[in-house]
């Protein structure tokens, strides 16, 4: 009998061959340079994931970089700031920006640098020698300096939370020409030169003077700059009227602790903006900071400001498609997913895992899509079950404390072709590193596009829709007119899959998501 491996059906011979390697070893797809930078500043955060280390996805992303155009260079970056809410990624690309030609440079910075803390990031980038030189050139140095021209007061004073480097240090190197005597004043009050205490900003002289008398009105400073004080119950409610939208998320226990929740009517009043949409779209919150915000709550935190965070939940996710049809999820729930989502940083590693978020994502499509088949996989189907009424934060719970095993992306598309289920759409949540369902044979391509073919041939007119959400540069599912890989953890991928369901088939729709972005 003929060898089976060598002489495969014509089917098998059709898939496009396996060309690369993922990173656990296993036979995968390489993206496309266009493709593979696009994924990586919509996941990359610079730090060691379960498969890579920092410096691993650094290199890859500088030289991905100098293989595309830089005006797509500046689209990714300002794509990666403004949908994918990336911070450290856009301050690179930007420095990389900085040593080619064109303008495409100046264009992107101003998208991007809009606040002290890009500002910095991108200081610091540049300072850091990565892209090869450790001054800040002409033509960066020229645009820090607009910025710090043309910030009001209060941004310099929320600049000036942060270190490595601090906005201080960002002043001496500069040597900004102060157009006013108070910005003069400005300055050396932040670099601790003399400067003319007149003439200081109003929102500083407020500062001191409440530093050396509590009695007075809480200044309008950043939040950080107020907590070694030693503040009294009236202080924290000043603070909490008038903090922006993420620092009422992030400081609720706080709250709590110093008797905010005591205030008659003032936890109702707080818990309006916390699901107000217009200041949910506006804080570009990312929905699993809101679930991690939901599963930290004390108990001293009123139940009216806990169902506001589920409201906000609502809100953020609002990019999520309908779909009309049959829709399946498949969250990947191996042991590799156990991984902080934004990487091992030393000091701040998040303690959201990617299982976390893959569970927020699948309860977040089946909320809206009651009729769809959740299928958690790892080495094999994992077999949970979900109430399609249930709020997103409880599903995702339920997914979440699923885990362990090996990664088997292909197990899903076998289950529903053992069914011979009807599926219209096809949703994979996963850091995409399949192992388990390896092939000797990359001539027959992935296991995934395997049953993916056959899924195909039960449900012509189907789509699938693969998310990464860690930055490597393979995929198990080839990117075709029926096939969408995208990056990232924000909302607003939803809405990429909900145009990619209304497109005549681009096999390139993202990056030509990204190349629609005007600069």
């Amino acid at each position: 009998m003929a060898n089976k491996s060598v002489f495969a059906t014509i089917q098998g011979k059709l898939l496009p061959r396996a060309d690369a390697m993922n990173q656990a070893g296993a036979q995968a797809y390489a993206l496309t340079p266009h493709q593979a930078l696009a994924q990586l500043a919509s996941t990359g955060t610079m730090n060691a994931t379960f498969y890579a280390e920092p410096r691993e996805q650094l290199d890859e992303v500088l030289k991905l970089a100098w293989q595309v155009e830089p005006e797509f260079l500046a689209k990714t970056a300002v794509h990666a700031y403004e949908t994918g809410y990336m911070k450290d990624m856009p301050a690179l690309l930007l420095a990389v920006l900085s040593m080619m030609q064109g303008d495409a440079f100046e264009r992107a910075f101003v998208r991007i640098v809009k606040n002290g803390r890009m500002l910095r990031n991108f200081v610091q980038v540049m300072r850091s020698g990565t892209v090869g030189r450790k001054s800040l050139g002409t033509r960066p140095r020229r645009l820090v300096l607009n910025w710090l021209e043309r910030a009001s007061d209060l941004e310099i004073m929320r600049a000036a939370v942060g270190n490595d480097p601090s906005l201080a240090d960002v002043v001496k190197m500069m040597h900004p020409k102060p157009v006013s005597a108070s910005r003069a004043a400005l300055y050396g009050y932040l670099i601790g030169k003399p400067h003319d205490v007149l003439a200081l900003p109003d929102l500083v002289k407020a500062f001191e003077a409440f530093k050396r008398d509590p009695s007075l009105p809480v200044p309008e400073v950043p939040f950080q700059m107020l907590t070694s004080m030693p503040l009294t119950k009236a202080h924290w409610v000043q603070i909490a009227e008038t903090a922006g939208w993420q620092m009422l998320r992030q400081n609720l226990n706080t709250f709590a602790r110093n008797g905010v929740f005591e205030v008659e009517g003032f936890a109702e009043k707080l818990a309006a903006r916390l699901r107000d949409p217009a200041e949910v779209k506006r804080a570009r919150v990312f929905p699993y900071q809101l679930m991690v915000a939901f599963n930290s709550v004390d108990a001293g935190v009123p139940n009216v400001v806990r169902d506001a965070l589920q409201d906000a939940m609502e809100v953020a996710l609002g990019n999520v498609p309908e779909v009309n049809g049959h829709v399946v999820v498949a969250p990947d729930v191996s042991g590799s997913m156990s991984s902080p989502v934004t990487g091992h940083r030393k000091g701040s590693t998040s303690v959201v895992r990617c299982i976390d978020v893959a569970a927020l994502v699948a309860a977040a499509l089946l909320r809206r899509n009651p009729t769809a088949k959740v299928l958690p996989f790892e080495n094999d189907v994992v077999d949970v079950r979900l109430n399609a009424r249930d709020s997103v934060m409880t599903n995702a719970q339920k997914l979440a404390a699923v885990g362990g095993g090996g990664t088997n992306c292909s197990a899903p598309l076998a289950r529903l072709v053992k069914e011979r289920a009807k599926v219209d759409l096809m949703v994979f949540v996963s850091d995409n590193q399949s192992w388990v369902d390896g092939t000797s044979y990359p001539h027959q391509g992935t296991a995934t596009m395997q049953e993916w073919r056959k899924l195909k041939a039960l449900n012509p007119g189907a789509k699938l829709v693969c998310i990464d959400i860690q930055p490597y540069t393979t995929v198990q599912a080839k990117p075709g007119a029926d096939i969408l890989n995208v990056g990232g953890f924000s909302d607003r991928v939803f809405e990429v899959v909900g145009t990619m369901l209304s497109s005549k088939g681009d096999p390139d729709h993202w990056v030509r998501r990204i190349e629609a972005t005007e600069l």
